[in-house]
């Protein structure tokens, strides 16, 4: 009875030391139906933050799980570009059309700031840079960076218009200045879409530098979201359904493209936000027709998603 007693035990032994299998994350993460989606953030732990341009509502989710629900109702609004202030419990998010950006609480959603950036018609906010005492949001329609500078106490002041010279300054035909981010130099980097090109922009005089590039080309009329990760930038191209890896120069004027991922899961991504060793890009599918004011937008019917990849 002993010797069958311990067999059994042995038997019993690799079972129990053997560790449950993690449960690999979804490569897409569906949002809702005809939500037409444009900025990602990434928040504490797993979850997310994503925009709609038809009427600014906030969808939020887990990267884990793929489980989510809209997080802010909306009407008459616009979500655009957005990045997560995770010290201050923060979603900021640029209103595109309407002249306005918002601050969304990340605990319940309540509105903590209704930012007015310009007039609405003639102002497109597009994307968004943090840094501990402002709010940069890129013009794309003009050589402009709007400031809203952030007070002691956590409040917002007057909305300062920079002008950009320089190369990110140029003026095209159609989109400008796109993705913004800050950087631990104390400029900003933008992106400009119709060039092709990344750019360094000093806050405190709009002057621009264009950052040298060497590797693979960047693609012009593609350039939308940005990511600055220390020495590495993330370049979506939307319409080449693509996201490039950018090595920079310690002083970030020079870089060079070092990798450019494409997935068949890409419908025309619009930016990306980083989760570890994971990238999250939402699929804005453009290619379905453009959202007010540029267009009717997709079909009715249209399904999104985030697709996440790795590196």
């Amino acid at each position: 009875m002993r010797t069958l007693t311990a067999l059994l035990a042995l038997a019993v032994v690799p079972v129990l030391a053997v560790p449950a299998a993690a449960v690999p994350r979804p490569d897409s993460v569906p949002l809702p139906v005809d939500f037409q989606p444009e900025g990602i953030a990434v928040g504490a732990g797993n979850t997310f933050y994503v925009g709609s341009l038809r009427d600014g509502d906030i969808y939020r989710g887990d990267l884990r799980t793929g489980a989510g629900a809209r997080f802010v109702d909306n009407t008459g609004k616009a979500a655009v570009g957005m990045r997560v202030d995770r010290s201050r419990g923060w979603l900021v998010v640029a209103g595109g059309g309407t002249g306005h950006a918002y601050v969304y609480s990340t605990a319940d959603g309540s509105t903590v700031a209704d930012l007015v950036l310009g007039p609405a018609g003639s102002t497109f906010s597009n994307d968004v840079a943090i840094t501990p005492d402002a709010l940069y949001f890129t013009e794309t329609f003009a050589p402009r960076i709007y400031r809203v500078p952030i007070r002691a106490d956590g409040t917002f002041g007057t909305t300062e218009p920079i002008t950009v010279t320089g190369p990110a300054g140029a003026v095209t035909s159609g989109f400008g200045l796109n993705g913004i981010d800050s950087t631990d130099t104390g400029l900003l980097m933008v992106n400009h879409t119709d060039l092709g090109i990344l750019a360094l922009v000093d806050p405190a005089t709009g002057a621009s530098t264009q950052v040298t590039l060497s590797g693979i080309p960047l693609v012009p009329g593609t350039l939308d979201g940005l990511q600055v990760e220390g020495r590495t930038a993330w370049v979506v191209e939307n319409f080449a359904n693509a996201v490039a890896r950018v090595r920079l120069s310690p002083d970030l004027t020079s870089g060079r493209v070092t990798q450019v991922i494409h997935s068949d899961l890409f419908r025309v991504p619009t930016t990306v936000a980083r989760h570890g060793s994971t990238l999250a890009l939402v699929n804005g599918r453009f290619d379905l027709g453009f959202p007010p004011p540029f267009g009717p937008g997709a079909p009715a019917g249209t399904d999104f998603d985030v697709v996440q990849v790795r590196p």
